[in-house]
């Protein structure tokens, strides 16, 4: 099987999804936007006729517009479909008034203070550490 390159890659995939140049510029425009680039009816018709290969920032947002893998769209045996980043937690905690004002009463005492509050807490919530042996 001969070795792919962005020019066969990029055919492929706009003949697969039915796609015209015109469709992927346009849906690289919003990328285009966010990342301060151009890319030009010109600029893709050099990647097509494999004139040109794009640089990294072209084929990025490229990769982008068609949501592909950079590296697949470069021609490298590698998955079709971008690797997903894992999700972080974005959701924090929400405290209430009563928590907030404890916290701020916390952080008003001395290290000391708050270890003995601590302890107290933990004794009247029945969460007391083990005593050491």
């Amino acid at each position: 099987m001969a070795k792919e390159n962005t020019q066969i890659r990029l055919r492929r995939i706009l003949t697969e999804r039915n796609l015209r140049q015109i469709d992927l510029l346009n849906l690289a425009k919003p990328y285009c936007e966010q990342y301060g680039l151009k890319l030009s009816k010109s600029d893709l018709s050099q990647y097509l006729s494999g004139k040109v290969e794009p640089a990294q920032n072209k084929l990025f947002i490229l990769a982008k517009s068609l949501n592909v893998d950079p590296a697949w769209l470069m021609g490298l045996d590698v998955p079709m479909t971008p690797k997903q980043a894992p999700k972080e937690e974005t959701t924090v905690p929400q405290i209430t008034d009563t928590e907030r004002q404890l916290l701020e009463q916390f952080k008003l005492l001395s290290p000391d203070q708050q270890e003995a509050f601590l302890k107290i807490l933990q004794a009247s919530s029945g969460n007391a550490p083990d005593p050491v042996e």
